[in-house]
C-alpha cells in the first residue's frame, strides 16, 4: 500500500514508512472523473499531473487530512497502479 504525504509547500509525494508501522491516515471517498483527468500512481511518482482535474481533488484530500491532524492520506486513483482495472 502506498500513502500520500503533502509537504508544507503543498507538493504531493509518496510517504516513506516501514510496512510494520503504518501511520494513521485519511482515505478519500470520491466520484471518479474521466480516466485521463484522474491523477495516477505515475503522475505522483514523476511529479506530473498537476494540470489534471483530479489533482485538485487529491490536493484537497491532503489539506483536509492536515486539518484533521493527519500527515498521510490514501486515494485509490493514485495509490494503486491502475493498469488492468480502470473502470470502463
Amino acid at each position: 500500500m502506498r500513502l500520500l504525504y503533502r509537504s508544507s509547500h503543498g507538493d504531493l509525494t509518496f510517504a516513506d514508512y516501514l510496512h510494520d508501522s503504518v501511520p494513521a491516515y485519511a482515505i478519500l471517498s470520491h466520484t471518479w472523473g474521466k480516466d485521463e483527468e484522474e491523477v495516477t500512481f505515475q503522475d505522483i511518482k514523476n511529479g506530473s499531473g498537476r494540470h489534471k482535474e483530479g489533482y485538485e481533488k487529491t490536493k484537497f484530500c491532503g489539506e483536509q487530512a492536515a486539518r484533521d491532524g493527519l500527515q498521510y492520506f490514501w486515494v485509490d486513483t493514485c495509490c494503486t497502479i491502475q493498469t488492468h482495472h480502470r473502470r470502463q
